[in-house]
């Protein structure tokens, strides 16, 4: 409530130390980060923060979801989801589940190259044959003769996670601005002169926390976009004629076009891990995206399907290299990206936010994170 009250006032002329543009999971957590010590004003183009890509989280904490590369900063969030600081007011943001990476016979090298791509990572798998599988997924086809299982796999609050650092980020003294879309961008005296929907305001550095819109926003200040790109991710809720087991993990194909999870009612959770190319925009399920999803799933159970409860979509994006951006644009001035964050935005978000308020600020890594290289992360690696 205090944050819509707040989201209602309009800005007028006033200067900030920064400017983040984006009040989903990536600008929140910043600002949360950095109000302490700086004038901080979020900038959201809709009515409320959260309602693209965060909103639309299928929430899950999965390790090795985003690859080798992104693994440091899922590892180094653990923790803060787990055990969450005393000022968010949770005692976890996490739900044990598990997740299952499963192969047919002809998928056997895709599942074997997958454990390899985490050696030296210490990430206990642990293999299980048909038989083991049937005991977390019973009707699982007999061609699913192969699977690894990863217990440290965990649901999400996300909006949990997003309040809470929205919470921490109005009580460190930062300003949230919904119906604040930025119509221009001007870089002169030293400031930029930020143009909304919702009034103006100068801000001596502008944060893209943009998501979907990252580019399009680098275009409007004048920077070279990075290639960041949107994609179409297809969610459907479905129901069976039975209940899908109550411990069923997330189950994924090694093959990478599903993957599925219970949602505590007998139903699932069922993404044909779709990735359309999309301009930015309000994303809308397509029912042929649906009906593909519905199809693999019968390929992999011999459940019944009665009927689809809910379906959406939302936009993941992803940088050329597909690992996330933070940190200063190598042309324009106090220009800061903070984007990319692909669909592991929320389980990177306290490792991440941490990376990109040091870079930002110019100070020491928080312990948490003092062990990654920042450049990894960096724009600076395009050029």
């Amino acid at each position: 409530g205090e944050d819509r009250q707040l989201s209602a006032k309009p800005c007028g002329m006033s200067h900030y130390d920064v400017a983040i543009i984006g009040a989903g999971i990536a600008g929140t957590s910043l600002a949360a980060e950095i109000a302490v010590h700086a004038s901080v004003v979020i900038l959201e183009a809709e009515d409320a923060p959260g309602y693209h890509s965060t909103g639309r989280s299928a929430a899950f904490w999965h390790e090795t979801y985003g690859g080798p590369g992104v693994h440091p900063l899922s590892k180094a969030s653990l923790d803060w989801l787990t055990n969450p600081p005393e000022n968010t007011g949770a005692t976890t943001f996490l739900t044990p589940r598990g997740v299952i990476s499963m192969a047919r016979d002809d998928d056997r090298d895709a599942l074997d190259s997958f454990v390899d791509a985490f050696d030296g990572t210490g990430i206990p798998f642990r293999a299980l044959d048909h038989a083991a599988m049937l005991t977390y997924c019973p009707g699982l086809r007999p061609e699913w003769r192969h699977g690894i299982m990863e217990d440290a796999c965990a649901d999400i609050d996300v909006a949990g996670v997003h309040q809470a650092y929205l919470g921490i980020a109005r009580r460190n003294g930062a300003e949230l601005l919904c119906r604040a879309g930025v119509e221009a961008l001007r870089y002169r005296n030293d400031k930029w002169h930020v143009t909304t929907r919702n009034g103006d305001l100068t801000a001596t550095i502008i944060v893209n926390a943009a998501g979907a819109w990252a580019d399009t926003l680098a275009q409007q200040a004048g920077a070279k976009p990075l290639g960041i790109t949107p994609y179409r991710r297809t969610i459907a809720q479905l129901r069976f004629g039975e209940p899908a087991p109550s411990n069923l993990p997330l189950m994924f194909a090694i093959t990478g076009d599903i993957y599925f999870k219970g949602d505590g009612a007998g139903g699932v959770w069922l993404s044909p891990h779709d990735e359309t190319p999309s301009a930015p925009c309000d994303a809308a399920p397509e029912e042929l995206d649906v009906a593909i999803a519905i199809d693999r799933l019968e390929s992999i159970v011999d459940w019944q399907v009665r009927g689809v409860s809910h379906k959406w979509a939302g936009l993941r994006s992803f940088a050329p290299d597909r690992l996330p951006v933070y940190g200063f644009d190598r042309d324009i001035p106090n220009f800061f990206w903070c984007a990319g964050q692909g669909g592991f935005g929320i389980q990177t978000a306290p490792a991440a936010a941490k990376i990109a308020a040091s870079q930002l600020l110019g100070s020491a890594p928080d312990r948490l994170v003092a062990h990654i290289d920042p450049a990894t992360y960096s724009p600076l690696r395009f050029c």
